[in-house]
């Protein structure tokens, strides 16, 4: 928890009261009229900011080492800001994904934003030629993630930002496995990050949020012609450019929040930003805590006869392992995942097996959670995107909580002796006998 915030005087609240409030007053219409216009700072109304949602855009972009950050009612929201923003009214818009992204991110890439007219072209994360060999005139954007949902792989990031950015496209980021208590991706060539604050930020299963932060790193009059909707004028901004009313450093910020969080409304509530904030409180500890555990599972899942492979940084070889080391990555992240040796049904066996771990599309909550990605997060994948992605009908998703890794690790050794009951070695907290499954209710969409 960070120590560099100055205490409060004292007689006043330690914890910044929730400002339930959609408008906010002005003393003189000259400054309603300055503010309205972007020429002086202030809240209009809450769907572009309030002082809730401030304070965890100063925190989450502090934590990141960035200049500034816009706040969305969730993750996906966030994304789509982004995007929206750094492909603009381009009408050759491009982008290069990573293949093992997020099904979520997929889906809306392929599907709702393709609607825009914006074209993808995925590649794997773990080689750059296939990011340079996807390049276009178009391509504005490269998007991938630090440590890949659900695999846990981790990028070639150095190497491809520097495709990106030889070639005149902007680098965006999903933090939000390694969180930037593991990873700070503007270290390493990113120009903008994205969190499912949803997740470890808050940390609690509670309020969902997202957020796009700048590292400061991009400049759209580098390139002007590049890049006209942030470097030219404009009768939105009132006849000047968005570099010229936001900065060059935050000129797509200021676009995000203005004009499509404005205009779409995808707004974070000031509950909920003041949630999320409290969460950010105990990041570090919950991280480091469910990495340390989710490197412990890892260990024991990797060596039973059940279980054909696992994937967690902590178990990482050859470039995955150089990568972990150059990457400065604190962590492996409290994500894993593991192919059950045998048929789909077995890995259905698995899940239902398990009493501790409960079945749910999140990550990054206290709780320990089970995903089934080909039936749940990625269950809109295409067969080639499917394929792609590297997940099969036996994976299945942990997001370790903070329970005992004794707890834990019975839990999983119970359920995997439902498949191996002679191989499974029960530790001495785990039951000799097998308890009876819960009852398990139906998943109708994706979602974590």
């Amino acid at each position: 928890m960070s120590t560099t915030t100055a205490p409060p005087p004292l007689g006043t609240p330690i914890v910044q009261p929730i400002h339930h409030s959609a408008a906010y007053a002005f003393e003189t219409l000259a400054d309603a009229r300055a503010v309205f216009a972007q020429r002086a700072g202030g809240f209009t109304y809450a769907r572009t900011g309030n002082p809730n949602v401030a304070a965890l855009e100063a925190e989450i972009a502090r934590r990141e080492r960035g200049v500034g950050a816009v706040a969305a009612s969730s993750g996906q929201a966030a994304v789509a800001l982004a995007l929206l923003t750094l492909t603009g009214p381009a009408r050759d818009a491009h982008a290069v994904v990573s293949s093992r992204i997020y099904g979520g991110t997929v889906d809306l890439l392929t599907d709702s934003l393709a609607d825009t007219g914006l074209e993808v072209t995925f590649a794997d994360p773990r080689v750059p030629q296939q990011w340079e060999d996807a390049v276009r005139d178009g391509t504005r954007v490269f998007f991938l993630e630090t440590i890949a949902n659900p695999l846990t792989e981790l990028p070639e990031l150095e190497a491809i930002a520097r495709i990106a950015h030889r070639h005149g496209a902007v680098v965006l980021v999903d933090n939000t496995v390694a969180t930037p208590q593991l990873c700070t991706p503007g270290e390493h060539g990113a120009d903008f990050v994205v969190h499912s604050a949803t997740k470890y930020l808050a940390g609690h299963g509670g309020p969902l949020g997202g957020l796009l932060v700048a590292t400061g790193r991009f400049d759209p009059a580098d390139d002007a012609a590049r890049w006209p909707w942030l470097t030219e004028a404009h009768h939105r901004w009132g006849g000047r450019s968005p570099v010229e009313v936001f900065g060059a450093q935050k000129a797509v910020l200021g676009v995000a929040r203005c004009k499509y969080l404005n205009d779409l409304g995808p707004c974070l509530g000031a509950t909920a930003a003041h949630e999320i904030l409290q969460g950010t409180a105990t990041l570090d500890v919950r991280v480091l805590r469910q990495s340390a555990t989710a490197a412990a599972l890892a260990a024991v899942l990797v060596d039973h006869p059940a279980v054909e492979r696992v994937h967690h940084p902590s178990l990482a070889e050859g470039r995955q392992h150089e990568l972990y080391a150059e990457g400065g990555y604190r962590g492996g992240g409290g994500l894993l995942s593991f192919e059950v040796r045998g048929t789909a049904a077995d890995a259905e066996t698995v899940v239902n097996g398990l009493q501790l771990i409960r079945l749910a599309a999140n990550i990054g909550d206290v709780r320990t959670l089970v995903a089934h990605p080909a039936g749940m997060t990625h269950c809109r994948l295409t067969p080639e995107q499917f394929r792609a992605s590297g997940i099969t009908e036996r994976t299945l998703r942990l997001s370790v909580g903070l329970e005992d890794p004794a707890e834990l690790t019975a839990d999983l050794l119970r359920a995997l002796a439902r498949l191996a009951p002679a191989a499974a070695v029960p530790s001495a907290e785990a039951p000799a006998t097998q308890a009876p499954a819960r009852p398990r209710e139906p998943v109708t969409a994706a979602a974590g």
